[in-house]
Order: C-alpha cells, then structure tokens, then sequence
C-alpha cells in the first residue's frame, strides 16, 4: 500500500573525500564542540550530558555528509565540495579565511582543521557577515545542514542526545502509547488474522485511503491486475523484458478518464470531484501514503520522507529556505490547519485590476463554502498553544488587532506535531477528505511513488493547437527506473508551484511564462525567553513546540486596508532541527545555551506578500530575492514583534539576525529598548545575513486573460495544450498574503467545474457515435 515503515530511518552513503571529509568534521566541531562541565557546578546530568557531546561524537559529519551526498540537488553542491577541499589545504585556508590562518611558528599558514576552536569560530562568524556572497551562501547552506541534523539524528530508541536537555519530547507522548498499541494489534494481526479483521478498524491500521491505493513496488503484471480490478483498462506492452522502458516502450498503458498529478489541496479536490461525478481518476503522487499509524512524528526522518527535498531545499543562493509538502495529500497532510479565506482586498485586486472574472463569480464564492465545509473550518480553540499564547497576549497589551485564525480541525485539536502528519486523521487534508471521496466512489485509484515526467499531447487535423493525451510516469522497482503511460481524456497537472513547472517545460511547452512571477511569502522571525518560573507565564508545563500551531495572527503590519501589501504576523512551528538551524550562531556554547531554552522560547513571524517573485529554473533551482517594498514590510513587521514579545512578558527578545544580539528587556531603560528595537528592525534582510523561510510557493504557472502574460485561462487550462490543466497554486495572478489552502481548493473546485464540462461533452459525443452505429 505504500505505507512508510515507520522504524525505518534512512541512511545515505557519504562519498566525500577525505579531505572533504576533515574540513567538515572541523566545521561541524566548530558549530557544535564539546564544552567542559566544572565538576564544581551544579548542572543537570542531561545537560552536563549535552554540553560535554561534540558534533563528531554523535557521527553527525558522517550524516551530513551522506545526506549532502544523495539527498541535496543543489546548483551549487560542487562549490560546496570545492570548498570543503580547499579548506583542507594551507594555501585554500589562507583564501577563504584570512589572517585567521596565519602563525608566528612554521608553518605559518595553517589549514583550517588545523586551527583553534577560538579562531575557527572566528572565521564562521566572519563567513556569515562577508562581503563575498558566495562565502555567506556556503555558510548559510552548512549551517542549517550541521545543526538540523545534529539535532534531528536519532539512534535505536528514536532519541537524540540533546533532546532532555533542551526540554523535548520528541514524538507526541500521547502519540507513543496509541502507536505502541496499534503495534501488538498488528503484530496480532499475523497471529490471529480471521479474529482480528472482525475486530480490528482497517483504516486505524492502514490509513483512510487504503482501499484505494495501489502499489507499484510489484511485479508489472500483479500492478496491472491491480489496476484492472478497479475498472481501469490495463494493456502490458512491453514484450522484451530485458530492454529498458521507456516512453515509447512502456511496461504498461492504462486509460482513464482523468489522471491528475499530484494529490494535495489542488490534485485532490479536483480527483474527488471527477470520481463522485462517476469519472475513472487516476492520480498519480511523487511522494509516498503516510497512514496515522505509520507516521514517526520524528523531525528528521519525517522531513527526509514527506517533504519536498527531503526539507533541504533552498533557494541558489541559500538565502532561504523552502518548505513544501511531498506525500499523499501535500501541503495539506503536513501544513498548519490555517484556513483562511481569499482576502476581500486580493479578490478585487484579481477582479478588477487584473480582469479576472471568476473571483467576482458565484461559482467562485459556492467554491469557498463547498471547500470549508468539506474540510470543517471553525474559528474556536479551547486551549491555546505557548507560541499563540504569547502573540495573543502581548498584541492584547498594546491594543495590537489580534484575531482567531479558521482551522481545519476542532476547537481541542491541542497539537504541535501537525507538521509531520496528523495523528489522529482530526486535521481534514485531502487524504483525509477529497482523497477519501475518490476512494469511496469505487472510480479512483491513487499511484504512490510515481513522478510524472512527461506530459502527452498530439495534434489532430484541423485542430490550432495540441491536445494533451496522457502522462508519462516513472517509478523505482528493485532499484531500477521503470516507466509506464496513463492515455486520458483530461490531464490535470497539480505538482505545486516548484514542481509544475519543471514537469510543462519538460513536456515541450514554450509559454516564456512558465517557471516566472514565482511568489514566495518570506517570513523573517523574532524570538522571546519566557523563564519556566514558578508563579511564571505561561504556565511551567507549557513548551514551545505544543499546542495548535496557528490559531491567532495580527494584521496590524498587513496594509489590508490600504495597499494589501505588508506582512501578517503568525506563530511557526519549530522543532528542535529547524530552530537551530535558523537562530543566530554566535558560538558553539552559546548555541548550547540557546538550545537549553528552546522548550521556553517563544518565535513570531512575520509573513510578506511579496511584489517581489523569483524564477522556477529546475526542480532543485530557484532563483528568488526579495525587492525593497517586501524588506520594507518585513522590517516593519519585524519591529511590531520585538514590540509584542515585550508586551507579552519575555525577559529576553532578539531576531535571526546572524550578530545573535539579545536584550534583556527587565533591566533596560525605556530608551535603550526603543533603541534596540529601532536597529534590530531596520537591519537588511537582503544581503543574505538573516535566513529567511517560506512555506508557500505560488504564481509560476499564473492564470490571466492574455497568453502573452499567463500560462493558463480562467478555466485552469493551458493556452497552449487543450485539454491539459493546472490547479495549484502555481496559478495565482499575485501573492496571497495570507495562508493559501481555501484559496487553491477553491480554484481547483472551480477548475473541475469546467473539466466535467469537458469529460461530460465528450461523453455526449460517444453516446452519439455509439447510436449511430
């Protein structure tokens, strides 16, 4: 079925060099050394623990340097290398680190493995601030790769040396006593099969969409079976099995109505819709079925198994990181339930000014009610988390608006492992909504482990333009690439906003605006400590990383009133390996220090709609740097942050700004905190200093009136291939502003309005052929 085995933990290969090899294990010991505990200081065992291990004794430049080896398809990868290899030598060392390298005892010059903890640490913090952009890239990009790993990496009991230390839990304890129960009804499951089906819920065990998904790790013809016992036609056809498949020798061909690629708010509403219209739907996904019971609620594999690049993905120059879902459902499986609906200010924008007149539309509008319907949006929550607690409170004390943010999951829904999987199915993705639709109407079935690399299309005589035919996709079987064709009526492609475009310009097509107008929503962070003190606030057992992670926001920096351009201030989600990787590193013990309060350290963000856009050029190339207008905003979000995490009682306030400057706010004067404020919020965010994060990607493949200026029509269809559509969000006109999930289900709710148009005039027409004969 596809599932992943959840004690699976992947390992990669490394093949670094040696030399390679030493600068990092240097680099890694240098972001993470071991620090001396003084016997005659009362420290915690854990924490004596944490602080005595370096990055070495944890095997982490082993790890990273196989994760860098097999996972990252960076541009840039072979700079990294080159780089790694030069700091190993003398004359490479003296280059990229200066004076640091030089001695009054011979050698003279040294390499920098051969440096002091105290000067290499000296050349990281001079590589993070460097006029040379490309020593600021590489060391952005090994920072976050060091520290994520470090502090993700688990051992045979799923733990992480860290993890006591800094306050955290890993899985949801609640998580581990229902899997460890689900795992004897498994084990049961063996021993006593006929009992246990009686007995045993089967979507507890194997997931919502188990019925409906078919597995590809098979040999061909048990596939093809498969297939062919949902009512899809399966030819096998290719007769040499000892030739490689290829397009035009394929394993198999198996027609369909629809095939729609990709599973998340976009592919999803539109193969739920064209199944229950009673359509054959095919939908074929990248990523691979995660049931509830499956999931590891662990940081690292998780990223590693349901996200885009395995969570590694940055834009070329590494100045932000980019986060997008890949696993049955997408985005919506690991998002943060935030379901807010089209702004009224971007509808007219679309409507108006951009002559766009589905948004001014009633099928529009019916589409927003059907979609949150589906997905159960409400505004309560019973208990609010550390984070929105904070954002909540602190807006409150300075007459800041603060409001509750639409969720698609209950008021009680207390959950701050949303990012990797829902546990209990309550979060209402499209694997757990539309998905189940396509399941249950007996007219789908969902291909886990197959990326699309070709779309089809032929010209008929007579006809202006192509017509799409199908899809070619490929999958892993015993290690080896095989290749198989889906012949459709309709094509829908909904591979997400850094996907589709790579996938169209494959497939041939030419529109110059295919991969542009790429839209990003940078997000810059503020940071509060808020000491677990006995009579303390929040209350001592709350921790950072609980709780439902988006349930109040402020738009008192949006300009939704005005220009609709300016920042949203949200809450994120942060475990241990993202929130070190993005905090200032100022030094290997501070950032020991900084993590021992990461259970008690509180993160806003501010959320740009950005008039800046960057380009789709690869899968793993995208090119994107924010313009004056969005740094304006972002800083002007940045200063009502610090402003907010004051008011809310931290005692210590900062940003992600590489200096790592910090103020307590508890024994400065008002004027020194007015200082700190103004230089903290007015620092450039384009110069690659401060990382920066997205977690929605849209605009690449934008939809208009004009073919000179959009890749496709109201309709979702592309002006240059009938019959071929695109619902993601890669067709929004502008940036959002705001979370994007009602907003592209919406649009592909619309965009399947139009397509069973299409398969029912099609229908229409075989009748009639049929009668006539």
């Amino acid at each position: 079925m596809g599932n992943m085995d959840k004690e699976t933990q992947q390992f990669y290969a490394n093949s670094l060099f040696p030399r390679e090899m030493q600068s990092l294990t240097a680099i890694c010991d240098t972001f993470l050394p071991s620090i001396t505990v003084s016997s005659s200081t009362k420290v915690d065992e854990n924490v004596a623990t944490f602080f005595q291990a370096s990055a070495s004794m944890a095997s982490t430049p082993e790890c990273v340097g196989g994760l860098f080896c097999e996972r990252v398809k960076h541009p840039r990868k072979w700079l990294m290398r080159v780089t790694l290899w030069f700091l190993s030598t003398s004359i490479g060392s003296l280059i990229l680190c200066g004076r640091f390298c030089l001695s009054t005892n011979f050698p003279y010059v040294h390499s920098f493995p051969q440096l002091s903890q105290h000067q290499r640490e000296a050349i990281l913090l001079s590589w993070s601030l460097s006029y040379f952009h490309l020593l600021r890239t590489f060391y952005n990009a090994i920072k976050i790769f060091i520290l994520f790993v470090f502090f993700t990496q688990v051992d045979e009991k799923n733990e992480n040396l860290s993890w006591k230390a800094i306050g955290y839990s890993g899985p949801d304890p609640k998580f581990k006593t229902q899997t460890k129960q689900t795992r004897k009804l498994k084990q049961s499951e063996g021993e006593r099969e006929e009992e246990i089906q009686e007995n045993v819920d089967e979507e507890m065990l194997y997931g919502s969409l188990y019925k409906g998904l078919i597995s590809m790790q098979l040999p061909i013809d048990r596939a093809a079976n498969s297939l062919r016992e949902v009512g899809f036609p399966v030819s096998i056809r290719r007769k040499n099995v000892n030739a490689a498949s290829s397009i035009s020798n394929p394993s198999f061909v198996v027609k369909c109505d629809a095939v729609v690629v990709g599973s998340g708010s976009g592919g999803g509403v539109i193969a739920g819709v064209l199944a229950k219209a009673g359509y054959k739907v095919l939908v074929l996904e990248k990523g691979n079925y995660c049931a509830r019971t499956n999931l590891s609620l662990l940081e690292g594999p998780t990223l590693d198994q349901m996200y885009l690049s395995g969570g590694l993905l940055v834009t070329e120059d590494a100045g932000m990181v980019l986060l997008a879902g890949s696993t049955v459902g997408g985005g919506s499986t690991i998002n943060w339930s935030a379901s807010i609906q089209t702004p009224q200010h971007v509808v007219n924008d679309w409507s108006d000014r951009l002559e766009l007149e589905l948004f001014e539309s009633k099928l529009y509008t019916d589409a927003i009610d059907v979609v949150c319907e589906k997905m159960g949006v409400q505004l309560e929550v019973v208990e609010e988390g550390f984070n929105n607690a904070v954002l909540r409170r602190g807006c409150e004390e300075l007459g800041y608006p603060v409001q509750n943010i639409p969720r698609n999951s209950p008021p009680d829904h207390y959950c701050g492992w949303c990012c990797f999987g829902c546990k209990d199915g309550r979060k209402k993705g499209t694997s757990e909504t539309w998905l189940v639709d396509l399941v249950n109407s007996g007219n789908g079935a969902i291909l886990p482990g197959c990326e699309a690399i070709k779309v089809l299309y032929k010209r008929k005589k007579g006809r202006d333009r192509n017509r799409a035919s199908g899809v070619a996709f490929e999958f892993d079987y015993k290690g080896v690439k095989d290749i198989c064709i889906v012949e459709s009526k309709v094509t829908i492609v909904a591979c997400g906003a850094l996907s589709t475009p790579p996938l169209l310009k494959r497939s041939g097509l030419k529109n110059a605006n295919i991969g542009k107008n790429l839209h990003l929503h940078p997000v810059t962070m503020a940071w509060g400590y808020f000491p677990d003190t006995p009579n303390g606030w929040p209350e001592k057992e709350k921790k950072s990383y609980e709780g439902g992670i988006l349930t109040a926001m402020s738009i008192v920096a949006a300009n939704f009133d005005k220009s609709g351009y300016g920042a949203l201030i949200q809450t994120p989600s942060l475990h241990p390996g993202m929130f070190s990787s993005l905090v200032p590193w100022t030094s290997g013990e501070d950032m020991k220090v900084q993590m021992c309060k990461f259970a008690r350290t509180a993160h806003i963000f501010a959320l740009a709609r950005d008039k800046g856009s960057g380009i789709v050029n690869s899968p793993n190339s995208i090119s994107y740097r924010i313009n004056a207008t969005d740094e304006e905003n972002l800083q002007g979000g940045l200063e009502k942050m610090l402003r907010i995490l004051a008011a809310a009682g931290a005692e210590e306030i900062g940003t992600h700004h590489p200096k790592g400057k910090k103020l307590n706010v508890k024994h400065v004067s008002a004027v020194e905190f007015e200082r700190f404020v103004k230089e903290e919020s007015s620092r450039p965010l384009r110069d690659l200093s401060t990382l920066l994060c997205s977690a929605h990607q849209m605009g690449s493949c934008r939809m208009g009136i004009d073919p000179k200026t959009s890749v496709v029509n109201q309709m979702g269809e592309t002006w240059e291939v009938e019959g071929l559509y695109v619902a993601d969000t890669s067709v929004f006109p502008t940036a959002l502003g705001v979370n994007p999930m009602v907003t592209v289900q919406a649009i592909a709710y619309c965009t399947a309005q139009s397509v069973l148009e299409v398969l029912r005039r099609k229908r229409v027409g075989t009748d009639c052929l049929l009668q006539q004969e």
